[in-house]
């Protein structure tokens, strides 16, 4: 038997594009925006946070040198930024219009863009 893990598909409270606050870590208190999001690890990478310097060896095609690279932080740590009233809050999930969509604790104002 394969003890390998099996991607798990989990409803997270925080998407592509959401802006959002750092609440622990060195990079505390830091906003950005998310820009990729890694469901089997729980992880979002975030603009301007836990960067990184990486050093890369010559090859044929890159020049090579220090690069400055952008790695995930856990979800946990994170807490999303309402757009209304523009403070870190908490997301509950609710039924509008036969839809299931992200709502801010705080103001009770719809967090997901309307397309």
């Amino acid at each position: 038997m394969s003890k390998a893990k099996k991607p798990t598909f989990k409803k997270l409270k925080i998407k592509k594009g959401d802006t959002v606050i750092v609440l622990s870590g060195r990079d505390k208190n830091k906003k950005g925006k998310v820009l990729e999001v890694f469901l089997d690890s729980s992880e979002v990478i975030v603009e301007r946070v836990n960067i990184v310097k990486r050093h890369l060896r010559p090859t044929r095609s890159f020049q090579g040198g220090i690069i400055e690279k952008p790695l995930p932080v856990k979800i946990s740590k994170l807490m999303l930024v309402c757009p209304r009233c523009n403070t870190p809050a908490r997301v509950k999930r609710q039924i509008n219009e036969d839809k299931l969509v992200r709502v801010c604790k705080r103001c009770n104002e719809i967090v997901d863009k309307v397309k």
